[in-house]
């Protein structure tokens, strides 16, 4: 089965932004452990990081017919990118919303979820686990 990772705005800086707040792992920490877990549960994945919503849009339109599944992380657009939200109710995939931080315990603004009612599932706060956990749980739920 194959599964789409897409890190949005910022997510480049991992390890030297805020590693209070996101960790101290950068970009290359995490893309590595999402391949050795994909691996483990026979997953082929294709990994993105973009900065631009319409890229990130471009990419799960142009990968809609390899991808039975997606793992994002949209950054801020979280927060109101109603077209990245449209993007992933069009492509009609499971897709999992990941972050690294619990956005439900941070700022008023970050509490708000656009993309969260088309997503199958929300798994935050647990740092690069998030993504793991959600890998797993496409592998076991969604992928069947």
């Amino acid at each position: 089965m194959n599964v789409l990772v897409l890190h949005g705005p910022n997510l480049n800086l991992l390890g030297e932004r805020e590693p209070e707040v996101y960790g101290k792992e950068t970009l290359a920490d995490l893309n590595a452990a999402v391949r050795k877990k994909a691996t483990s549960l026979g997953l082929a994945v294709k990994i993105f990081q973009s900065n631009h919503e319409g890229k990130l849009i471009d990419l799960l339109h142009a990968h809609r017919k390899w991808a039975h599944g997606v793992v994002i992380n949209p950054g801020a657009y979280t927060h109101y990118s109603y077209a990245l939200r449209d993007a992933i109710a069009s492509i009609q995939k499971p897709t999992i919303e990941v972050h690294l931080s619990d956005i439900k315990k941070r700022e008023p603004f970050r509490r708000v979820s656009v993309v969260e009612p088309v997503c199958s599932a929300q798994i935050s706060g647990k740092g690069i686990g998030s993504y793991l956990e959600a890998l797993s749980l496409m592998s076991n739920s969604y992928l069947k």
